[in-house]
């Protein structure tokens, strides 16, 4: 009866064993079908947002830049537009924004940059028209020497008294080595933006990371490559074109990184203006806000000069290059360079997102509606909270608002062992049944095996007695 039992124990054990050996063949199958991307599939997208930041702008473009010197906006966020005569400020009040009189137009504040930018360059100089206070502002960095200084003054004192003056701590600097780290042989620098062509994927970052050719990669042994820039443009311009190595940027391409596993999603582009509130992401620095100072900077790099960047009072370390700027979902500008640090304050200068999509031929990336709900984005009747995650709050006192955040996706970050094991897209769950339904055959074999030979030997033992 004891013989019966156990050959019953060990045919339900084989049994169950090749079941298992099935079921966990059938597990890793479909979960390797549903990580494949199907042939010529693409996740679908729609077209991006343009915002427009500030609504002054329109009446600086219809007015006219030889009765206007710019726009910004106050504290309260109201569109504030400087005008040479009263006939233009009334114009201004009845549109429903507020007026400021000022000496010089526009007109006469580019004459000044014009004769700044023909001047011998300084490296370590930069200059930006502040349309708050209606002048030039020239800054020169600690490496300027007196007499470059006493040139530059000189030259300045020529335009006009509009023309003001200012020495920075530090140095101009391009910010190489944001929110995701990209690696070369030639430094380290941030992923910036997912861009398009309609055929294939980049990431926009600054120019001034590495030459056309460069490879990029995830990880410092050169294992996880990510693609290779296929358009650069440094010095002048400050932005590049890094295609990925499978052509899509994947899951997640309308999501830029905060920290802590979050992200911002990334709904349109826009302009900044002066006065904004912005964030920008780094892998040295995380997230940092500011505000924007001025626009159409110029900065005279060790490396060259680049004109028609944004100023901004957040601040930026090496490692931040390439990373992006945006407010409330809009992208802005890709980190390019500037002064100072995060410790002590500083100012950092962008490369104006708008411009670099122009002058590429491409457009931004963004989700569509279908996928947004599926990613769990918010919707008009459900849109969740900005975070308030301790990396935001460490850097913007009160409660900072970056725009709608989303988990980065890929990035494995609280992802609990019970969620991984469960998820049918992954092939450990089917390859630990495997093992197990192995390890019961080989059990059930070796057991077989010793009671036959424990049964041979007290059969010998009794027929030689």
């Amino acid at each position: 009866m004891r013989h019966v039992r156990r050959r019953i124990v060990r045919r339900v054990t084989r049994l169950a064993a090749v079941g298992g050996l099935l079921l966990g063949g059938t597990m890793v199958t479909q979960a390797a079908m549903a990580t494949e991307t199907p042939a010529g599939s693409a996740t679908p997208r729609s077209a991006p947002e343009t915002v427009v930041t500030n609504p002054g702008a329109a009446l600086v473009k219809k007015l006219g830049t030889a009765r206007t010197a710019g726009t910004w906006l106050d504290e309260d966020g109201q569109p504030v537009v400087a005008v040479t005569d009263e006939e233009s400020a009334a114009a201004v009040r009845k549109a429903g924004a507020e007026a400021k009189l000022v000496s010089h137009s526009m007109n006469e504040l580019k004459s000044a940059t014009a004769t700044l930018r023909s001047a011998p360059k300084v490296p370590g100089t930069a200059w930006v028209t502040d349309y708050r206070t209606n002048e030039v502002v020239v800054q020169a960095d600690s490496t300027v020497s007196a007499s470059d200084w006493a040139e530059l003054t000189n030259t300045a004192a020529d335009i006009g008294s509009y023309v003001r003056m200012e020495r920075t701590s530090g140095t101009f600097t391009t910010r190489l080595n944001g929110a995701q780290p990209i690696l070369s042989t030639g430094g380290r620098c941030s992923a910036g933006f997912n861009v398009t062509n309609g055929t294939n994927d980049f990431i926009l970052t600054a120019g001034h990371c590495g030459p056309t050719g460069s490879t990029w990669f995830a990880d410092n042994t050169a294992k996880q490559q990510v693609g290779q820039t296929v358009n650069q443009s440094f010095p002048v311009n400050d932005f590049s074109l890094v295609q990925y190595a499978s052509g899509k940027a994947g899951d997640g391409a309308d999501v830029v990184a905060i920290g802590d596993g979050n992200g911002v999603r990334i709904t349109g582009t826009g302009d900044a203006a002066v006065g904004q509130r912005v964030f920008r992401s780094g892998s040295t620095t995380g997230l940092r806000d500011g505000q924007v100072t001025g626009l159409d900077a110029t900065v005279n790099y060790p490396e060259g000069t680049v004109s028609g960047l944004i100023e901004t009072n957040v601040c930026a370390e090496p490692g931040d290059s390439g990373g992006p700027m945006f407010s409330e979902g809009i992208a802005l500008g890709i980190t390019s360079g500037g002064s100072g640090d995060c410790t002590t304050g500083g100012t950092t200068f962008f490369q104006p997102v708008t411009r670099a999509l122009a002058q590429l031929g491409v457009t931004l990336i963004v989700a569509a509606p279908s996928d947004n709900a599926g990613q769990g984005a918010a919707t008009p009747s459900d849109a969740p909270q900005p975070s308030g995650s301790p990396t935001q709050a460490a850097i913007a006192p009160g409660s900072a608002s970056p725009g709608s955040t989303t988990p980065v996706g890929g990035l494995g970050d609280g992802a609990t062992l019970a969620s991984r094991l469960t998820d049918p897209r992954n092939i450990g769950p089917g390859l630990l049944v495997i093992g197990g339904s192995l390890v019961a055959l080989v059990a059930t074999r070796y057991i077989r095996a010793e009671q036959d030979r424990k049964a041979y030997r007290e059969y010998y033992s009794a027929t030689w007695s």
